[in-house]
């Protein structure tokens, strides 16, 4: 198995095995303060959330290839971020907004808000099944 993990002091995304061998960079270009990251294994794929001077969320190939950015709009302090594996979507939290959010995680699609508050200041987001948890500041 692997580790990945982002460094938002040095704009990188990072693989490891879990022993902490075989350490390497697999994105490093067009970073710009990367936060929380999520693995979908079987698909193959990596997302991230980034806060820098565009926020975004964006997706590639555990290999750091085919780089796109799924969400760009409306978006501005996106944290947590989370896989649904059994609905195939990607769940947000936005400390900004106040928001959780999910896109279908293949195509970027069908932008939902799941919840919306106020001064909620929302950290991070965890799915599993029906539920949905998250927590603030």
């Amino acid at each position: 198995g692997n580790i990945y993990w982002t460094d938002h002091g040095f704009n990188l995304i990072e693989v490891a095995r879990l022993n902490g061998s075989f350490r390497y960079v697999i994105i490093s270009q067009g970073l710009d303060q990367p936060r929380s990251i999520a693995v979908h294994p079987e698909k193959g794929y990596l997302f991230w959330t980034e806060w820098g001077q565009t926020p975004c969320i964006g997706k590639a190939h555990l290999d750091g290839s085919e780089k796109v950015v799924l969400v760009s709009l409306g978006i501005a302090w996106p944290n947590g971020i989370s896989i649904d594996y059994e609905e195939n979507k990607l769940y947000w939290c936005d400390a900004r907004t106040d928001k959780i959010e999910r896109i279908d995680l293949e195509s970027g699609g069908n932008r939902e808000i799941v919840l919306s508050g106020s001064n909620v200041d929302m950290f991070s987001v965890a799915v599993f099944g029906a539920y949905i948890y998250w927590s603030d500041r």
